[in-house]
């Protein structure tokens, strides 16, 4: 459910690449691609989270940047850090974006 949601959402924001259900359909039909894909959920949704969480606020990077002291592309390399094993954001860092948005941090294990 949570891979279709974000799905959707990437859809409406991004405009990926266009492809048919076939595409889809072909490419989770191999095991190798369909557990590569899984193994992204988690990161997808805390990007998602931390996205979806900044436009309720109505704010920019660079808007984020200033109210926890930092710059607007340390901001964005915080955002994309979420979609790659480069670097793994501290607590700390996560609840100072959480505060400027007028959100708290919270972190639930399903």
């Amino acid at each position: 459910m949570a891979n279709r949601r974000l799905k959707r959402d990437i859809e409406e924001r991004y405009g990926p690449v266009p492809h048919t259900a076939e595409d889809d359909a072909r490419l989770f039909a191999n095991p190798e691609f369909k557990a590569a894909y899984d193994a992204l959920e988690e990161e997808y949704v805390a990007l998602h989270a931390l996205l979806a969480a900044r436009k309720d606020a109505g704010l920019t990077q660079a808007q984020i940047a200033e109210r926890i002291g930092t710059t607007a592309s340390a901001v964005s390399r915080l955002e994309a850090s979420l979609a790659s094993e480069r670097h793994s954001p501290l607590f700390m860092t996560l609840r100072k974006y959480a505060a400027a948005c007028g959100k708290k941090l919270v972190i639930s294990f399903a």
